[in-house]
């Protein structure tokens, strides 16, 4: 049974089909693997241990009257939701204080696919205040704390899925993404993430929810232990729900019929010069050895130099405030009128509802509306890029690039060095889709890994070299400190 944690979710679908496990026993072995964990890495904002059991039970007699073959795809398997989304009966604050008595009357959309699929939420797990920061910590639930060691990030903003992912208690989990917040949990985490390309899946039932066309910046898909449940999940998520009015219907090709000797893999050059943290060495290694093993197969490996690149901080905050109707300052502020810099004075004694980094976030959002020939002069650029870099891509083309610039860093270390996660938001702005692949450990434990981006609706090229990279690499390896 104690097997059962590290399995896919289609592997255990597939052992509930063939009775060799019931779902009831499926659930309870994830439920015992969380409340081991949780005390330790307190991924899990709240659970629903008693409704999942019951849901389990309701699998298991559904199993034994109908055929099979007639089940969903994940008929009985357990997963866990990202709080930010609505799930019914469960709380949906999303970090904030002013919501913090808000439960979800309704799935949201991503959720009630999933449910329908046949998963069983066992929770919703912890987000930063507003689903904007890179570490996931508010004044509700708490932090966070990475499974490999509890003393670093988790990441955000689906900071809690990727920490229950990679403690080994839920195969595979929703999560969203505006600048990184799928990438980098599953990166800190050493499990695998996607992000679609903008557009593919609806945001319904989401808070916040992004506006203008922001929307398709803003994207959701899964997070999973093993690379085979990304693209039956994103295939389950994807397509217009009649609501969300970004949201494109769109043919998902097999990824099973990539070949890798058909692919061209780009390594973008001058690392360096783009970013405000140099690339680590046993990062630019792990796209190396990543580049390296896919050529053994026939890839063709070309370096390529964009320096537009270098303006990625400018064009995400560029891009982001343009195409937005909303801004954060309205969504935190819950209808009232909020005094930021008060606030900011409240937080040194401990009296503020707001944690820095939401603070931290309206101030450069008000700094931009001083700078309006900037604004556009970098959102601009940023258009520009976008068309370079699908222009290079082709149509089997990837770009293999550092999902961050270090391993997992300590607590707080975000606060300091806080604009390394455009090293992941800079392919939202440029709606392209991205899967974060888990490349081993380096020497302190800490998981490694690379993002591997494609063009514009190349979703299936993502995650076929994701499960290529899976099966060299070998993919998620449980932290050892907690699966004795």
């Amino acid at each position: 049974m104690e097997k059962l944690l590290t399995c896919s979710g289609l592997q255990i679908a597939r052992m509930i089909r063939e009775k060799k496990i019931s779902s009831r026993e499926a659930v309870e072995i994830h439920i015992a693997r969380i409340e081991k964990v949780n005390p330790v890495i307190n991924a899990v904002a709240a659970g629903r241990f008693d409704e999942a059991r019951k849901e389990a039970d309701a699998a298991d007699r559904m199993l034994r009257s109908r055929s099979k073959s007639g089940l969903p795809v994940y008929h009985g398997v357990p997963c866990t939701i990202k709080e930010a989304f609505s799930l019914r009966g469960m709380p949906n604050t999303s970090g904030l204080v002013s919501r913090k008595n808000v439960i979800g009357d309704a799935d949201a959309a991503c959720v009630a696919r999933l449910r329908k699929a046949g998963a069983i939420p066992l929770g919703v797990t912890n987000v930063p205040e507003l689903c904007m920061w890179v570490e996931t910590y508010n004044n509700i639930y708490g932090r966070t704390n990475n499974p490999y060691d509890p003393k670093r990030i988790a990441g955000g903003s689906s900071g809690g899925e990727g920490a229950i992912i990679g403690a080994g208690g839920s195969p595979f989990g929703l999560g969203s993404d505006i600048a990184g917040s799928i990438r980098l949990p599953s990166f800190f985490n050493g499990v695998f993430g996607h992000k679609p390309t903008g557009g593919l899946v609806p945001g319904t039932g989401h808070f916040p929810l992004p506006s203008g066309q922001v929307q398709k910046y803003g994207t959701f898909g899964p997070l999973a232990r093993r690379a085979e449940d990304l693209m039956p999940l994103l295939k389950i998520l994807a397509g217009p729900d009649g609501v969300d009015t970004s949201c494109e219907k769109r043919q998902i090709h097999d990824h099973t019929k990539i070949r890798i000797r058909d692919i061209d893999v780009i390594l973008l050059d001058g690392l360096e010069n783009f970013y405000i943290s140099p690339v680590s060495g046993e990062m630019l290694k792990a796209r190396e050895d990543c580049a390296r093993e896919l050529e053994k197969e026939g890839a063709r490996i070309r370096t390529l130099r964009i320096d537009l690149l270098k303006h990625a901080f400018p064009i995400w905050v560029s891009m982001v405030h343009e195409g937005s109707t909303q801004t954060f300052r309205e969504m935190m502020s819950d209808g009232k009128k909020i005094n930021i810099v008060w606030e900011m004075i409240k937080g040194l004694v401990g009296a503020s509802d707001f944690t820095m980094p939401i603070k931290n976030v309206v101030l450069l959002e008000d700094f931009g509306k001083y700078t309006p020939e900037a604004i556009k002069k970098f959102a601009s650029i940023g258009i520009r890029l976008r068309a370079k870099l699908a222009d290079a891509l082709g149509d089997k083309g990837i770009i293999l690039f550092p999902s961050f610039p270090y391993a997992a860093p300590r607590h707080y270390d975000t606060l300091i060095r806080a604009f390394n996660f455009y090293f992941t938001g800079i392919f939202n702005v440029m709606e392209l889709p991205a899967t974060q692949v888990p490349v081993g450990l380096n020497g302190k434990g800490l998981p490694l890994g690379v993002q591997v981006i494609s063009n514009h609706w190349n979703d299936h090229v993502t995650i076929g070299v994701a499960g290529r990279l899976e099966k060299i690499f070998g993919g998620w390896a449980p932290p050892a400190r907690l699966m004795d």
